[in-house]
């Protein structure tokens, strides 16, 4: 984090942590990520004075990180004091759970945390997943409860995934394709062995990859896996299957 900011400045960059003492460097996991959290915090209100008391929609989507937690995104879309659309990633979430509820509730806690009023929603921008489009007690409905001009939109992108698998779909080659790839998937999957094997290979084809200068290296990068199953209602995820 201090290296990345004296990347900013020239002066600063050439001699950043060679004169501070040892004892107060602020280069610590815990200090990294207590600085990330006041300036995210800062972010924050920066675009909660952006928004002030204009009507905003809410877009919203989860997946899970690479250990396995559950991980909301919300983003804000209004018109600025200018007149200008505007979107703003605006918070990141761990959840529980992805029941409508679970949800609903932690996205208005983020809200209310920022003065933002329910009442002033006027659109949601979910996937089409039931949880999140239900028209009972999908996360939609929940919303529309409080604010029936809350307009909810099927999300364009997920949309736009829908017809692409439902359009190749009819083309054999692309069908059989798919339907091999997850099988080969779900064979993997079921074997403890087949799945450990699969790692082996993995980290012997970096390693060629790596040494034939086919790939970078760098922390965090090459890491081993796991495949992934094909969704229709997954952003991406035919493209990240193969």
């Amino acid at each position: 984090m201090v290296r990345f900011c004296g990347r900013l400045n020239d002066n600063i960059g050439g001699i950043v942590l060679e004169k501070a003492p040892k004892n107060a460097k602020y280069t610590s996991p815990t200090i990294q990520k207590e600085v990330l959290h006041i300036l995210a915090d800062r972010v924050r209100r920066t675009i909660r004075e952006e928004v002030g008391d204009a009507k905003f929609c809410i877009l919203v989507d989860e997946a899970q990180d690479a250990s396995n937690k559950e991980q909301m995104s919300i983003i804000l879309r209004f018109v600025d004091r200018f007149g200008i659309l505007t979107e703003r990633f605006f918070e990141i979430v761990q959840v529980p759970n992805t029941t409508a509820s679970t949800l609903k509730k932690k996205i208005s806690d983020v809200l209310s945390r920022f003065n933002l009023s329910s009442a002033n929603l006027r659109g949601q921008g979910y996937d089409g997943a039931s949880n999140m489009s239900g028209g009972c007690n999908g996360l939609q409905a929940l919303f529309l409860k409080e604010c029936p001009y809350a307009y909810y939109i099927h999300c364009f992108a997920h949309r736009l995934q829908l017809a692409l698998v439902g359009a190749s779909s009819k083309e054999v080659s692309v069908w059989l394709f798919f339907s091999k790839l997850s099988t080969i998937v779900n064979l993997i999957g079921c074997s403890p062995k087949w799945h450990t094997e699969l790692h082996s290979v993995q980290a012997i084809e970096i390693a060629r990859m790596v040494t034939s200068g086919e790939r970078d290296t760098g922390r965090g990068m090459n890491q081993i896996g796991n495949l992934h199953r094909s969704g229709s209602t997954r952003w991406s995820s035919h493209f990240d299957s193969t």
